[in-house]
Order: C-alpha cells, then structure tokens, then sequence
C-alpha cells in the first residue's frame, strides 16, 4: 500500500465536483461506468436540463465521449438521447456489459471519481439533499489508479473480457467474441537437420 491524495466526496458535492466542474469542463475525453443509467437532470445556465445535453455540448467541442453500463438506459434517458442528433450519430458511444457495478467517471485521462453513485439523479444528479441517496465517493489525480481503473475501463470496453465471461449467454449485446476455438494446427514431433 502507499499513500495518495484524494478528496471524500458526499451528497451534493458529488453532482457540484464530478459533473458540474469535472465533466462540464472535460477538454478531450469523459469515460464513464455505471450500473444504471436514469435521465438526471443537471443545471445549465440557469436551468434544469437532462445530462444528455451536457454530452451533446461536451461531443460539439470534440471531446470523447463514452459510457459503460450494465443495465437498459431508462426509457426517459433513451428518450431524450434519441432527440439528440450529435449523440445518436456517434457523440456519445455506449457498450453494455451486465457484469458492469463499477462506478467511475475519467476525465481527460488524468482525473478520476470513484465511489457508489450511479449516473441518475439520485447518484451523481442534481437531487435535492432529502431526496439524493447516500453516496460517497474519492476523487484523485493519482496516475497509478487512473492507470488501474482505465484498464479495467478499456478490457470490459474492448471485449477483451467476454471470451471467458460466464454470464455471457445472459448477455443482451455481447462486446467482443466468445472464445477462440481450439487451434487446428497439431504439433507434432521435433525434426532435427541433420548435419
């Protein structure tokens, strides 16, 4: 073990800090995990609005943009993506893996929330304090666990996780392919050259 320096988030401040500042502000890339996803609602200047559109405005300035998940999206989530051109044409990628409970959100490869809440708007959204659920969550700039999560993030992401996954015939859309069958090369007995 060793130390690292990192922030103990709760309550509101997990919407302020992970989407308001952190995600609003993304300048290349926002890699998010969840279990669920809800159509949340956050604050855009001055008003209430789904997260989708802060993924539209974040894919309009070219940032990267993808979400893991491990459950359907909402039907309002699904709703209000389907109106949203710039996502459904490629501004938002989206992979499902049921295996998925990690909850994490990388921004721009260099910083990381990870903690309990879900992206919905009782996890990371904008509920009021009597409504939101009890979350907490550590924030960090710590390369060695943004390099650890990241690549966790990227073999579920790729499908490098599916060949050998025992919930795959559960799956809704498998990522990558199962397992590669047996090799059909025989390896036979060494031949020497003779001299």
């Amino acid at each position: 073990m060793r130390p690292i320096e990192a922030e103990l988030l709760s309550g509101s401040a997990l919407y302020r800090r992970v989407v308001g500042e952190r995600m609003a502000g993304a300048r290349e890339s926002v890699w998010i995990a969840t279990a669920n996803v809800k159509a949340m609602m956050i604050e855009q200047r001055g008003k209430w609005r789904p997260v989708v559109d802060l993924f539209s405005s974040l894919a309009a300035r070219g940032v990267a943009l993808r979400l893991l998940h491990a459950e359907l999206p909402s039907r309002p989530f699904r709703a209000a993506f389907d109106r949203q051109a710039r996502l459904t044409e490629g501004g938002l990628a989206l992979k499902i893996c049921p295996r998925v409970h990690f909850k994490a959100v990388i921004v721009d490869g260099a910083w990381i929330y990870l903690g309990s809440a879900n992206l919905t708007g009782a996890g990371l959204g904008a509920k009021g304090d009597d409504r939101r659920n009890f979350e907490l969550g550590l924030c960090t700039e710590d390369f060695a666990i943004i390099d650890r999560v990241s690549a966790l993030y990227e073999a579920v992401w790729s499908g490098a996780e599916c060949g050998p996954c025992k919930v795959r015939d559960f799956c809704p859309d498998p990522i990558g392919p199962p397992d590669p069958p047996p090799s059909l090369v025989k390896l036979g007995r060494a031949r020497r050259i003779g001299r």
